[in-house]
């Protein structure tokens, strides 16, 4: 029997070189540490072997190629697990046909007394029901980010070379993907009940432009919460908090009354709101602020619009920030 390391004599009389001891080294270049983009080792440096020489590995991915494998990640269990996405169209369409059933009328008293008289109560309440969809799904966000840190999942993207502003921008995609997809929906629904989109094709896609400024603000925010609390529950019953309070303290559902006028000032989704119904109903409705500089509809965009921006950048610096940190807890 010949023992490890030895030549083995062939029947025909050849020897046959001795077979690797473990010892000895694995010749890195026959490895291929394939990335996203299929480019090789991610991340780049050098590979050592155990026999001391090395492997210059090749760059890793680009930042839109991070984004691209984040976003595609958050796609498939989207796919996989619909429930969530179907149930928040059920509950925008629920709430759209229950609130014009219920304060029709009382609403259309109200729109009179604000001077909306040749305005129906389906197409005043049309932004606040699409605003609702928007912040429901966005702070869905959040409990899935949860679920990766109790899975474990968290801790296996800690381990790549990926960018955590990436990280969050590819999930980002996806959810919002999603949330255009559900915003179709509600306002396929609405326009059969009779509700008129003044703009147009163009002002429904500045529509759903703006609604995902509102979506982004929020799903940061439920990020944030679910970094902080680590806890699914806590999430739900912040976005419970955040949604409908926010919504009933701007110009939602009726226009403000004087009492809440100075709350609606600080509340994001009041700009939210008066953006996506300017765009609606084609004229400056901007509620809490008077603007006269940029005429018509523009009088309310761009207040409204460089609010929700000004916002999405200081609580999207945030949670990656505190992804950032998570990660390196993780690690250690």
């Amino acid at each position: 029997m010949p023992r490890d390391g030895a030549r083995r004599r062939q029947p025909d009389g050849t020897e046959t070189p001795p077979p690797p001891s473990k010892a000895q080294s694995i010749d890195v270049e026959d490895l291929e540490l394939t990335y996203s983009d299929g480019t090789g080792a991610v991340g780049g440096g050098r590979v050592s072997s155990p026999a001391g020489s090395t492997a210059t590995a090749e760059p890793g991915n680009s930042f839109l190629g991070d984004v691209r494998v984040n976003a595609e990640r958050w796609t498939r269990k989207a796919i996989r697990n619909p429930t969530a996405f179907v149930l928040e169209i059920v509950v925008a369409t629920f709430s759209l046909v229950l609130f014009s059933a219920v304060f029709g009328d009382v609403g259309a008293v109200a729109l009179e007394r604000a001077g909306f008289t040749d305005v129906d109560y389906v197409t005043y309440l049309l932004p606040a029901v699409l605003l609702q969809a928007t912040m429901g799904s966005a702070f869905t966000s959040g409990m899935g980010l949860v679920g990766d840190l109790e899975s474990g999942m968290f801790e296996k993207t800690v381990v790549t070379p990926m960018s955590w502003t990436a990280v969050f921008a590819g999930k980002a995609v996806s959810e919002l993907a999603c949330i255009v997809v559900q915003l179709l929906a509600v306002v396929a629904l609405a326009v059969a009940m009779g509700a008129r989109i003044e703009t147009g094709v163009a002002g429904l896609a500045g529509v759903l432009a703006v609604c995902l400024l509102v979506g982004l603000l929020f799903m940061a925010v439920s990020n944030v919460v679910g970094l902080v609390t680590r806890d699914d529950e806590v999430v739900n019953a912040a976005s419970m908090l955040f949604m409908f309070s926010m919504l009933f303290l701007s110009p939602a559902f009726v226009p403000l009354s004087a009492d809440v006028e100075f709350v609606a000032t600080f509340n994001p989704v009041t700009y939210g709101v008066d953006a996506v119904r300017a765009l609606v109903l084609g004229e400056d409705v901007l509620s809490v602020v008077s603007v006269t500089r940029f005429g018509g509809v523009a009088d309310t965009l761009v207040p409204a619009v460089g609010v929700l921006v000004a916002l999405n950048l200081a609580m999207g610096a945030l949670a990656v920030s505190l992804l950032g940190r998570a990660s390196s807890a993780e690690a250690a």
